[in-house]
């Protein structure tokens, strides 16, 4: 018996420590603050026309976040992108949904959250760029949907 108490009062010590261990890091103590004439704009390899500025993080290989510039009239196909999204737009009308039919569209202050592979349209109304903030939870990539069976 003595032995069981010695054995979880051991466990009981070394739990904090374990839970300190596995407790994420922070990155860093110094604030990002990045006015938006100091942004270095750079052309979206995958969407001529668009341009991005990468805040923090690399979208050719993990989570980053990103102002995104889309010019008006825009329209983006039918696609899917591997990994979450979350947009936050700042100007412009932003439109996206399951399709052109059910598409809404987004003004600035609105947030939207994509998953993983989900099949969506999206765009840029005619009137104003679109500019908005991007969070990826993994690399940025743009998967157009595969044309229907009839169609090839």
């Amino acid at each position: 018996m003595k032995m069981f108490l010695v054995a979880a009062g051991v466990g009981c010590l070394c739990t904090p420590l374990f839970a300190q261990e596995a407790a994420p890091k922070q990155e860093s103590k110094t604030p990002l603050m990045v006015s938006f004439a100091d942004l270095k704009w750079v052309e979206l390899p995958e969407r001529k026309g668009m341009q991005f500025a990468l805040l923090s993080g690399d979208p050719q290989s993990g989570e980053y976040t990103q102002i995104r510039k889309v010019p008006a009239g825009t329209d983006n196909p039918l696609h899917s992108h591997s990994s979450e999204l979350k947009n936050v737009i700042i100007s412009g009308t932003w439109y996206t949904g399951a399709d052109a039919a059910s598409a809404r569209d987004f003004g600035p202050g609105s947030v939207v959250m994509m998953p993983a592979n989900w099949s969506h349209v999206s765009g840029c109304r005619a009137g104003s760029d679109c500019v908005f903030y991007q969070e990826g939870k993994g690399p940025f990539d743009f998967k157009p949907a595969e044309a229907p069976a009839s169609a090839k």
